[in-house]
């Protein structure tokens, strides 16, 4: 007994499946195929067309009623619509930049008391934060007050006279401000007439103690980091979006933000800025929103989903996506005309949201689609053949239970 090739089994199953007269040949004596028709084998028929390259053509295809209901044939409408979808993403609450200051001091010196004694207190903008002793600054209020009382004797009548003492008086002030010194302490020392070991340093803004880094005795010097604050009246939240979303997300748009500490709320926020890159390893980019804070309930570290309501398009030809068959290299939908036939349409896809998506081109307001069962027509329109022929009304659900048994199996139509 000869044994048979591979193809030739291949070949023999396909007969057998189909129910051609081919089945009874022997297998000896089928004739060898092309390359073109062992391509349209593979590829599931063997009337349909192939170009070129050895792929098959899609043809129309006409199905009747009875065939429409057995394959769940559904048929939808492409209509024109304003499309909107949600992009949800992930987000982490962060302390405003603009609002974040630093307390450092401009002058070497010694830590004399500590006023705000730990990180986490609130504070107000002028607020004492610390007493700070520095013969430099002794040196200062002591040129402040000679300056004063040589500006109090000059006769104001000897004019260069007293705008020299008055310039005098002027610097003195200034260089105790740049300093930090605030005009209220420059005036109660020129009112008082007297040096003070110590001068104090104020918070910069109204907010939180973010950082404390100095202790009571310590010797600072200019520069050194005492205090980080922050105003969290208002906090900034930053997610990631995916690069083929960012298109849709707008400067200005509002967006719903969800924190685990407060379940069920949705808190606002508005876009106020979109990074110019993308991060290449998640290939996504960061969105930055802006978010008011009243009670300090949003704080830095806190975990955030963020869901931004985007206008995908508006007045744009819309398909569900079940209804179109993608390929990989093309986008194919089934148009039903009013003879009934289903004829393949290549399509432009657009923008997705949820279960609908763009088209761009190639079909027209109103044309009737065919919305599920779609990838068994296109099998169908790949074989080419009419809706008598199709696998499923010969060999599969359409056929009667009884002929379907009393077929005999496949492997009595193969021959040694």
């Amino acid at each position: 007994m000869k044994r048979p090739t591979a193809l030739t089994l291949t070949a023999a199953l396909f007969a057998g499946a189909c129910g051609t007269d081919q089945a009874d040949q022997p297998a000896d004596e089928m004739p060898e195929m092309t390359a073109a028709e062992h391509a349209q084998m593979l590829a599931g028929g063997t009337q349909g067309e192939v170009d070129t390259t050895g792929a098959l053509v899609r043809q129309t295809v006409h199905l009747t009623e009875e065939q429409e209901r057995a394959l769940g044939v559904v048929y939808t409408t492409a209509r024109t619509e304003t499309l909107t979808r949600t992009i949800r993403t992930v987000g982490e609450v962060k302390a405003p930049e603009p609002n974040l200051a630093n307390v450092t001091p401009k002058i070497e010196g010694f830590v004399e008391r500590l006023y705000v004694a730990s990180s986490g207190e609130s504070v107000r903008r002028g607020q004492p934060v610390l007493a700070l002793y520095s013969p430099q600054l002794v040196a200062a209020q002591e040129e402040l007050l000679t300056a004063r009382r040589l500006a109090d004797r000059v006769d104001s009548t000897s004019r260069e006279a007293w705008r020299s003492a008055q310039a005098m008086l002027e610097a003195a002030r200034r260089r105790l401000a740049y300093w930090d010194i605030t005009a209220e302490q420059i005036a109660a020392i020129e009112e008082s007439g007297e040096v003070t070991k110590t001068l104090t340093l104020v918070a910069p803004v109204t907010g939180i103690v973010l950082e404390k880094l100095v202790v009571e005795g310590q010797q600072v010097t200019p520069g050194m980091l005492l205090y980080r604050m922050a105003d969290l009246s208002s906090v900034w939240v930053e997610g990631d979006v995916f690069e083929q979303d960012i298109q849709f997300v707008r400067v200005g748009a509002q967006a719903h933000i969800e924190v685990a500490a407060y379940p069920g709320e949705h808190l606002m926020g508005q876009v106020s800025f979109v990074y110019p890159t993308i991060d290449q390893p998640s290939r996504t980019n960061r969105v930055r929103l802006t978010a008011q804070n009243p009670g300090l309930r949003l704080k830095p570290g806190m975990f955030a989903t963020i869901y931004l309501d985007v206008t995908v398009g508006t007045d744009v030809l819309t398909v569900p996506m079940d209804a179109v068959v993608v390929t990989g290299e093309r986008n194919v939908v089934f148009v039903h005309d009013t003879s009934g036939t289903l004829g393949p349409r290549e399509v432009v896809l657009g923008a997705r949201a949820a279960d609908r998506v763009v088209i761009l081109s190639g079909l027209a307001e109103g044309e009737e689609i065919v919305a599920a069962a779609n990838f068994l027509v296109d099998a169908e329109s790949r074989l080419g053949s009419t809706a008598g022929d199709m696998p499923g009304t010969q060999h599969g659900a359409l056929e009667p239970a009884e002929e379907r048994n009393s077929r005999p199996p496949i492997g009595e139509h193969q021959h040694d």
